[in-house]
């Protein structure tokens, strides 16, 4: 498909990188992508994000976006979970150390919170994994999710200085570098987000497999 005969679909995020991310990929399987800024949300609008799972927020995200737009939305939600702390921080990921800071202070704040819960914890039983599922709502009715993890463990101190949120402290299996430490190539290659995106993307382009 192309120009005027291409689905619309709306991302419930304003972040420009994330936005790039996904246009590169969903434009594959026949979509014009655009942020909400993009396609004049008003800026004030905070979507909701209460559901006890990547799922449910997800899903939640993109059918709230989807009252506002009628048209294909998509919203995903992503998250570290940590299986000495029995799936924490989850969910609650982005606020788990209760900062109230924004960007980096938040992220090290987390990561000194992570560490702390694990100081006794030893390498062997620091196993975690990135998730990241996404929920695509279309005008019909019909809602394609897909879901991507990254198996790896919690080093001891934060190493890196790319990235963000938990990637310092993140090592993926099979690899000596944390997440912090990787090129963005590698670290896309093995990412939870695009591992969910590729899949969500076979499913658009192959509906009834």
């Amino acid at each position: 498909m192309t120009g005027p005969d291409k689905p619309q679909v709306v991302l419930a995020t304003r972040n420009l990188g994330k936005i790039s991310e996904y246009r590169r990929m969903l434009e594959q399987a026949g979509f014009s992508v655009r942020g909400m800024d993009q396609a004049g949300v008003d800026p004030r609008l905070e979507l909701p994000e209460e559901g006890d799972t990547f799922e449910a927020n997800a899903l939640q995200k993109a059918t709230a976006l989807q009252k506002i737009t009628g048209g294909w939305t998509l919203g995903d939600d992503s998250g570290l979970e940590v299986d000495a702390l029995g799936g924490a921080p989850g969910v609650f990921s982005a606020r788990y150390s209760g900062s109230h800071e924004r960007g980096p202070a938040r992220d090290r704040a987390n990561c000194r919170k992570l560490l702390e819960e694990l100081s006794d914890v030893p390498d062997e039983r620091r196993t975690a994994r990135f998730v990241c599922v996404i929920a695509m709502p279309g005008p019909e009715g019909a809602v394609i999710t897909s879901r991507g993890t990254c198996e790896g463990r919690i080093i001891q101190e934060p190493r890196g200085e790319s990235g963000f949120g938990y990637d310092p402290v993140f090592m993926a299996a099979g690899y000596d570098r944390t997440m912090a430490e990787l090129s963005m190539d590698e670290k896309n290659r093995i990412s939870h987000r695009g591992r969910a995106l590729s899949a969500l993307v076979l499913k658009l382009k192959n509906p009834g497999a």
